[in-house]
């Protein structure tokens, strides 16, 4: 149900702002995706998890105030994020 550690490090490697960067707002951003996307094929078996579900929302809302602080610093570097990651907004 959750991400491998070797997935988080790519993710890491694939969107760091510079080298050893594990915590920019980017990398969190990618981190929560992959995980928004491996609950949401969960709940296509599991529908009645709504525990797992609050914990999905949580994540999407943490994703959305993060989005929100990367397009508040700097647009072009939000677009660009959005488009890597095939978000809709």
């Amino acid at each position: 149900m959750s991400i491998t550690p070797e997935d988080k490090s790519k993710l890491m490697k694939d969107y760091a702002t510079h080298e050893g960067d594990t915590g920019s707002p980017e990398v969190q951003i990618a981190i929560l995706s992959s995980r928004i996307a491996t609950l949401t094929e969960h709940f296509k078996v599991h529908a009645k998890d709504n525990h797992g579900r609050r914990g999905l929302l949580k994540m999407v809302a943490q994703r959305r105030k993060l989005l929100d602080y990367v397009k508040g610093k700097d647009e072009a570097r939000y677009q660009s994020l959005i488009q890597r990651l095939g978000l809709r907004r």
